[in-house]
């Protein structure tokens, strides 16, 4: 998940290479949802072994509310720190 700031707007998606992904959105590479509102910030990420997988939690948690999103993001990540430099 991208977030411009801490409880800001937030953005779910899924990618088959979480390092160079969340490199083009924290640079604004990408026009779309992440540029138009600033979500540049990599929150919360979790890995699968299978696509197909990961392509089904996504949409799981692109149901879900708001509130539910940020919990988990609190849960692992309570300072809301960009975790993109834990990535190397």
């Amino acid at each position: 998940m991208m977030a411009s700031r801490r409880n800001g707007t937030l953005y779910l998606g899924v990618t088959s290479d979480l390092a160079g992904r969340a490199y083009q959105h924290r640079n604004a590479l990408v026009d779309g949802f992440t540029k138009e509102h600033g979500c540049t910030m990599l929150v919360w990420f979790a890995a699968f072994d299978d696509l197909q997988e990961a392509r089904q939690r996504e949409l799981q948690m692109k149901k879900w509310k708001r509130a539910w999103k940020i919990t988990l993001i609190e849960r692992e990540n309570p300072r809301w720190l960009d975790l993109f430099e834990t990535l190397f």
